[in-house]
């Protein structure tokens, strides 16, 4: 995808972090829009449907996990790569950004320089070309990484692009236990530092989607995913 044709939407309710992080942005061809608070970010996420938005999470009106949260449950926004920028860098908050369908979490202040590298990482998750047809099916369930979506006994489950990266990996190959190092460094890479608890809150949310049957956690390893009638 060119970057001229790639739209983040930037939402703060600081003028001066709009206007400096617009700046950087602008000048990599990115295409940007912008909001100050959560109830135009949700607006805005409609009608321009951004591939990337950057949240603020103390903002008036409404904040940015709630925001988060509203634009998750929109379904023309279900792909959407969402991450926090804020000076929120307490272990809850990030916890509750991640709760909300967060891809990442960013912690004001950061360098420009550092801030595009890291648009440019989450932007890399864009699928391509050839990643856009592949399906794979695991027992009853179908994975398709066109629509990020998840079937189950014929039943659509669509998943935020971080919890379908991490059931993409586990049932890449079931029964294999994945170290939480290896979980890290695939779905979330190298540049992108998170909380020792984001892996266990993905687990959790799949969990309660998926099946918690199907996931088992290796205490002090990691976690893998299993097969119920071959676990049996």
């Amino acid at each position: 995808m060119n970057k001229n044709d790639i739209k983040i939407l930037l939402v703060d309710d600081e003028p001066d972090i709009i206007e400096i992080v617009s700046y950087n942005l602008k000048s990599e061809g990115y295409q940007i829009f912008t909001a100050t608070n959560g109830l135009e970010a949700v607006t805005s996420a409609k009608k321009n449907s951004p591939h990337l938005i950057l949240l603020d999470i103390m903002m008036p009106k409404m904040d940015g996990i709630e925001a988060c949260e509203k634009i998750r449950k929109i379904s023309s926004l279900e792909n959407v790569i969402i991450s926090f920028l804020t000076a929120r860098g307490e272990d809850y908050s990030q916890v509750a950004g991640f709760e909300a369908g967060a891809d990442d979490y960013i912690t004001k202040p950061i360098k420009p320089k550092v801030l595009v590298s890291k648009v440019k990482s989450l932007l890399r998750r864009l699928k391509s070309e050839k990643e856009s047809e592949e399906t794979y099916t695991v027992g009853d369930i179908i994975i398709d990484r066109e629509e990020y979506v998840v079937y189950k006994a014929g039943v659509k489950i669509s998943l935020p692009r971080k919890e379908f990266e991490l059931f993409s990996l586990l049932t890449s190959k079931p029964g294999k236990v994945f170290k939480r190092e290896v979980i890290l460094d695939t779905v979330w890479g190298n540049e992108v530092v998170v909380g020792g608890r984001t892996i266990d809150v993905h687990i959790r949310k799949l969990r309660e989607k998926i099946g918690d049957d199907h996931f088992k956690t290796v205490k002090g390893v990691g976690y893998k995913f299993v097969l119920l009638d071959a676990d049996k």
